[in-house]
């Protein structure tokens, strides 16, 4: 055989191969991962208005909730640049900035975005931290929890099940009876107080 010929032929298996292994990755902030790596299947691009549809949406329909999603420019005109930071780009409000910390009404929280109930006032606890908090959501399927490697430490993030907004997270120290702390952003969230109840 021509050793032209061969190492041609050589160098045009050796890309293919390549693409097609890179095929199976997807690109995050400069590093490849493995497309059913948690923190890529998470990942939501500038624009994108699904965090993680792909890996949740079966989960979602089988509980019979429906998707609800948006484009990036939808979303802005729906919420506050306050809300929209939060919500769908996975921002912080300042600890004691909501006012949600002092609700001592009977009600329902909702997502800020689809208005999913998420979270009960009958759940909701002082945790002293500065962001509304509950030891448990309003129904299991009413939340998503998935991985967050975004800071030095891995934490639980918490996102609405419906439209994938980032809600907050949820840590292993709250009361009983879960013995869990659901850490809120307040400006993601809806208060709808329950009919005729009288402020505490």
């Amino acid at each position: 055989m021509n050793r032209r010929y061969f190492l041609s032929t050589v160098g045009a298996i050796s890309a293919v191969g390549a693409f097609a292994a890179l095929s199976k990755f997807t690109g995050l902030a400069g590093v490849l991962l493995p497309a059913d790596h948690p923190a890529a299947r998470d990942h939501c691009a500038a624009g994108n208005a699904v965090v993680n549809g792909n890996a949740n949406d079966g989960a979602a329909k089988a509980k019979g909730i429906k998707k609800v999603i948006k484009t990036d420019a939808e979303w802005k005109q729906i919420l506050t640049p306050d809300q929209y930071s939060v919500a769908r780009e996975k921002g912080t409000e300042r600890p004691f900035s909501s006012p949600f910390n002092d609700i001592h009404e009977q009600g329902i929280f909702e997502c800020v975005a689809c208005e999913l109930p998420v979270f009960s006032s009958k759940a909701k606890f002082d945790s002293g931290t500065g962001w509304p908090s509950f030891y448990e959501p309003i129904d299991k399927d009413s939340v998503q929890e998935v991985v967050d490697k975004s800071l030095f430490e891995t934490r639980t993030e918490v996102l609405c099940a419906r439209c994938d907004s980032h809600l907050g997270h949820v840590f292993a120290d709250g009361p009983r009876p879960t013995g869990l702390r659901y850490c809120m952003n307040g400006v993601a969230l809806k208060f709808v107080k329950a009919s005729g109840v009288n402020r505490e």
